[in-house]
């Protein structure tokens, strides 16, 4: 009997490390022959070495199963199917990486952190939460992990100064929480070929008294949405603008992203404004949220953001397809590459490879794209040194109450899929650029006259003003769903947008008060200040070289300014 015992065991043992057994530097030659090639800042030598560290690292946790999770988009579609097999053919780690809604994903982290159950190993989850990790400590510094417990499965090559993103996912303490896997801007996009045709050139010039470009200001955009809305364009009646206004969770994204900071909510700050930021949400010397009513010496109804509501209603009304009013953020992605949309104010670039595909009324037959993309246009009452637009930053978070090995072995493939042996070719298949060795790759500099100014952008000074949901936002899941409900009772109508910016930031401070009366943020969260009246607090931020909460400017209108599109990008490789 204790001989078939030992025997079944030795045929188990072998069962299990047959799993193993093919893990290793032959998969690896593979991967890299099939998959990397050149497409990548690291030569064939240097691929081989760092895919040699990965398979030593993970020799302690081959035969694991890991599951890791993030949204549904292009680069992580790439990750779930093509990378998490080549990690586990590599390592024999098995990675099961799950794509869901975004909204799920920071369900399943809220379940976590409040069950202290290992829902999943990693998350990628918005940097957006970076004040949620910070003020909860649920989630694992990652740099006392790197120099303690994660040290021995902490890639030499990582190589953190190369991600442009991690100054969006450090904290006021200075930590690092989150490593950024995939990152997107929300530009100005515009029909380059319109632009740039003769007859609309002399006729807006006669109509409007100075030169169709690329709006610099909100008053230009207005201009221009106002010259193509009903223009004909190839026998077809076009729109000077095109936007979503369906009361929908998606509605909150469009203004959390950073609507109210292109209008001139907010201070002077980057990443983020300080001590107010795009939110409106007003912290003291010591990072602890006081309020986001004006009446505590926030912005979130102040006159800068009731203006940026207004004007969100006033163009979709007046310049965008009637169906706009009706759509959700999904519905309304594709519209401007069905050819009738002059330009748009904002749009992700995580669209871009749908906008350049073949056959496409905004794409020439040679494949380069008809539109542009360009830094986004500011309100009146934005000021130099502010933020101008968002960028979304998807990064990995480990939990504490996820445990070490499991946290470990996950943390590997975090490295792997951002790893500057794949980061070149994953960035080609996403678009969604973190390092700045990928950005300035030469394959970048071949494919950029296809991608309509996303990688002048990315290579441009410019690129500092746009940024993520800052810190002071102290608790993001639940913040950011009163958002949508707000802003949609001003689309529909059911509310003036100063009473629903009113209502919004009352529902804010009702969060922020149950976050300070249940103490569960500690030293670090929110400390509700006295109530004051707007003239008090400017005077008050006046007083500390600060701007918010601006008093209200008359009129709401500057002079309209544009530049010309090949100017702009020649100024910033200058």
């Amino acid at each position: 009997m204790r001989r078939q015992f030992l025997t079944s065991t030795t045929a188990l043992v072998l069962l299990l490390g047959a799993g193993n057994a093919y893990a290793g530097m032959d998969e690896a030659k593979a991967f890299l022959d099939a998959e990397i090639k050149d497409m990548s800042t690291l030569d064939r030598a240097a691929q081989e070495a760092e895919m040699q560290w990965f398979i030593d690292a993970a020799k302690p946790f081959a035969g694991m199963d890991i599951k890791v999770v993030s949204e549904t988009i292009t680069t992580h579609e790439y990750e779930s199917k093509t990378l998490a097999k080549a990690f586990a053919d590599i390592t024999g780690i098995k990675i099961t990486h799950d794509l869901i809604g975004e909204g799920d994903v920071v369900e399943k982290l809220q379940t976590q952190m409040q069950s202290g159950e290992n829902v999943y190993d990693a998350y990628v989850n918005d940097s957006d939460l970076i004040g949620t990790h910070w003020r909860y400590q649920q989630a694992r510094s990652l740099t006392d992990w790197m120099a303690n417990e994660g040290k021995d499965v902490t890639n030499p090559n990582l190589d953190l100064a190369d991600f442009i993103g991690t100054k969006f996912t450090t904290a006021p303490d200075g930590d690092l929480y989150q490593l950024p896997d995939q990152q997107f801007a929300n530009l100005y996009w515009f029909r380059y070929d319109w632009f740039n045709d003769e007859k609309n050139k002399a006729d807006f010039k006669a109509k409007y008294g100075y030169d169709l470009g690329v709006p610099v200001n909100w008053s230009a955009y207005e201009d221009i949405a106002e010259f193509f809305t009903g223009r004909e364009i190839d026998g077809k009646k076009v729109y000077g603008h095109m936007d979503y206004g369906k009361k929908d969770p998606s509605l909150g994204w469009r203004f959390t992203d950073a609507w109210l900071s292109m209008a001139g909510n907010g201070d002077k700050g980057l990443p983020n404004g300080l001590p107010v930021d795009e939110w409106g949400i007003k912290v003291d010397e010591k990072s602890r949220p006081v309020g986001s009513c004006v009446a505590r010496g926030g912005d979130t109804n102040g006159p800068a953001s009731v203006y940026a509501i207004q004007k969100y209603l006033d163009w979709m009304k007046a310049y965008a397809p009637a169906a706009a009013q009706g759509m959700t953020f999904s519905e309304s992605g594709p519209v401007p590459a069905q050819g009738e949309i002059a330009q748009q104010m904002f749009m992700y670039t995580a669209f871009t490879a749908d906008m350049v595909k073949d056959g496409l009324p905004v794409v020439n037959e040679d494949g380069t794209p008809k539109w542009r993309f360009a830094p986004s246009p500011h309100g009146v009452y934005w000021k130099d040194g502010m933020k101008l637009g968002y960028q979304d930053v998807g990064s990995w978070t480990l939990l504490k109450s996820t445990p070490d090995d499991r946290a470990k072995a996950a943390w590997l493939y975090a490295q792997f899929v951002t790893s500057k042996t794949v980061d070149v070719k994953k960035s080609h298949v996403g678009l969604t650029l973190i390092r700045e060795s990928t950005i300035q790759h030469k394959s970048f500099t071949d494919r950029a006259p296809k991608l309509g100014g996303l990688i002048e952008f990315y290579r441009s000074p410019a690129r500092v003003q746009w940024s993520p949901t800052g810190t002071n936002v102290p608790d993001y899941p639940k913040l950011a769903q009163l958002w949508w409900q707000a802003i949609g009772d001003a689309s529909s109508g059911a509310k003036t947008p100063q009473e629903a910016m009113d209502s919004l930031c009352a529902e804010q401070e009702k969060v922020l008060e149950r976050l300070e009366r249940a103490g569960v943020q500690g030293d670090i969260g929110p400390k509700l200040a006295e109530e004051k009246s707007l003239e008090e607090w400017n005077a008050d931020a006046v007083a500390k070289g600060n701007l918010a909460p601006q008093l209200k400017i008359e009129p709401e209108k500057d002079k309209a300014q544009t530049i010309n599109y090949d100017e702009l990008v020649k100024s910033w490789s200058n």
